[in-house]
């Protein structure tokens, strides 16, 4: 996956994954780093196998790695980390999409070392709403928001009991 690597090696992803690693160090709650990320993306990609959603292996991972990538400007400004990930990841995603192919269709599945015009908006679409669970989730948005909060293993976490998550999605058994 050409196309993930070219995500992580950017320099504006790096900027920020090293802000967010560096203001996160003592943190006792859940961190927002590799093995998250990876975790999302992995089970993102399962449940995507499992329920034969034809999703893009490489737009399930950028999603999942880009999704938190604007937490530090939360931490630093109060900017929700949401809408700061999505803004980044809008530019890495420019960048790493330039078209091989000036006659590819705006609807048309991208080349694996690209993402289409479509592929990142619905990317975007689920970094914004991988928050709050809602009505008329994209499929993308949904598995994105599902695999982040089961990512989290909030019933081996010594720090659980002073996380201030709603007990409702707090992921307190092993699901399969």
């Amino acid at each position: 996956m050409e196309i993930i690597e070219k995500i992580r090696r950017h320099p504006l992803y790096r900027e920020y994954y090293n802000k967010l690693e560096e203001i996160e160090k003592e943190r006792i709650f859940c961190r927002h780093q590799m093995e998250h990320l990876l975790d999302v993306a992995r089970i993102a990609y399962i449940y995507n196998l499992e329920r034969q959603l034809g999703i893009r292996k490489e737009v399930i991972y950028a999603a999942a790695l880009l999704h938190d990538i604007g937490k530090y400007l939360q931490y630093k400004d109060c900017i929700p980390h949401e809408q700061a990930s999505a803004e980044i990841a809008a530019q890495i995603l420019k960048d790493v999409s330039v078209e091989t192919n000036a006659e590819q269709s705006e609807h048309v599945p991208a080349k694996k070392d690209t993402f289409s015009g479509e592929e990142q908006r619905e990317i975007l679409r689920a970094i914004l709403g991988h928050r709050k669970k809602r009505e008329n989730m994209s499929v993308l948005e949904e598995l994105l928001y599902t695999s982040d909060k089961q990512s989290r293993l909030c019933f081996a976490c010594p720090a659980e009991r002073e996380c201030d998550w709603a007990a409702e999605i707090k992921n307190m058994e092993i699901r399969t």
